[in-house]
C-alpha cells in the first residue's frame, strides 16, 4: 500500500510540475515581443528600459539593435526589421517623410529635447565669433536646418519668412558677421573642433565626444515654442500607428524611476518632454 502511494505522490508531483511549467510558457507567450532601433546614448536608455521591471510589468520583451546610420535605422523601421525606432527629431521625421512619401513612418509620442549647441575652442562666447569665422554644420537636411536656427537664437544670421525643415543656407537672408559655412557628417562634430572655429553639435553626438552641452556649448537651445520642432519622438512604420504595444512603450520612457535614471547617467541634459502630438499642431 505504501508502495503505491509512493507512486501516487510522484505523479501528483510531476503533474503539477508540469502545469506550472506551462503557466509560465503561456505567461511568457502573452508578453509583446518589440524590436526598438536605436542609436548612441538613446540605444543605452533602451537597453535600460529592456531590462527594467516596469518593462516586465508592461508585458514587453524588447529587444534593443543599435543602428548608426539614421537613414538606415528609418528604412528598416519602414521595412519592418525594427518595429519602433527611437533617435529622431520631430523635424527629423517630418523631413524623411517628406523625402519618403511612398514608405512614412507615424510618430507615437514624445520623449525629450535633447539640446544642440553651438561649441568652439577658440571663443568663449557668441559675441566673440569674428568676422569671416567659419562654422561647421550637420549636412543631413533637418539637422541642417536646426542648427541655422540655432545660430539665428544666438543672434548671429536672420532667416528668410518660411524657414522649415527641408531649408539650408541658402534661406539666410542676413549674415552681417559673413559667417562661412562648412557642412559635415553630424556624427563627427567633436572630433572637428580642432579644425573648425565653431561646430553646432546635436546633445548625443556631443555626449559620445565628452561634451556636456549645458557646461561645454557657448550656446545651446531650450525648450520653447520656437524648439518644439526639435523635440524628439518614437516611430513606427505608418501601417502601425495604432498598435497598442508600441504606444505602452511612450508611457515606458515617462515613467517615474526610468526618468530618474535618465536624469542621473545624463545629467540633465535630455529634457523630459512628455506632450500629446497635438503638441506639434499648436
Amino acid at each position: 500500500m505504501k508502495r503505491y502511494r509512493g507512486l501516487f505522490i510522484g505523479i501528483i508531483t510531476v503533474l503539477t510540475v508540469f502545469v506550472l511549467a506551462g503557466c509560465g510558457n503561456n505567461s511568457s507567450k502573452n508578453n509583446s515581443n518589440i524590436t526598438v532601433g536605436s542609436q548612441g546614448s538613446d540605444f543605452e536608455i533602451w537597453e535600460h528600459i529592456a531590462k527594467s521591471k516596469q518593462a516586465k510589468q508592461a508585458g514587453l520583451n524588447i529587444t534593443v539593435k543599435q543602428i548608426t546610420d539614421p537613414t538606415q535605422l528609418n528604412n528598416g523601421t519602414t521595412e519592418g526589421q525594427i518595429d519602433v525606432n527611437a533617435f529622431q527629431s520631430w523635424s527629423y521625421y517630418q523631413a524623411y517623410n517628406r523625402e519618403n512619401p511612398k514608405s512614412k513612418l507615424a510618430a507615437l509620442g514624445t520623449t525629450y529635447l535633447e539640446p544642440m549647441g553651438i561649441y568652439s575652442k577658440k571663443f568663449k562666447k557668441v559675441s566673440d565669433i569674428k568676422d569671416g569665422t567659419t562654422i561647421a554644420i550637420a549636412n543631413n537636411p533637418a539637422n541642417t536646418s536646426r542648427a541655422l536656427q540655432l545660430l539665428q537664437s544666438a543672434g548671429l544670421i536672420t532667416l528668410k519668412k518660411g524657414f522649415d525643415a527641408l531649408s539650408d543656407t541658402k534661406d539666410v537672408s542676413s549674415n552681417p558677421k559673413h559667417l562661412k559655412f562648412k557642412e559635415i557628417d553630424d556624427t563627427t562634430g567633436p572630433r572637428v573642433l580642432n579644425d573648425v572655429d565653431v561646430v553646432v553639435i546635436g546633445n548625443t553626438v556631443a555626449m559620445d565626444g565628452g561634451l556636456h552641452v549645458l557646461k561645454d556649448s557657448l550656446y545651446h537651445e531650450s525648450l520653447n515654442q520656437s524648439t518644439k520642432d526639435n523635440v524628439n519622438i518614437l516611430a513606427t512604420a505608418a501601417k502601425n500607428k495604432n498598435n497598442k504595444d508600441y504606444k505602452k512603450l511612450v508611457k515606458l520612457y515617462h515613467n517615474k524611476q526610468i526618468q530618474k535614471y535618465i536624469k542621473k547617467k545624463y545629467f540633465g541634459t535630455k529634457i523630459e518632454v512628455n506632450k500629446p502630438l497635438s503638441y506639434f499642431n499648436n
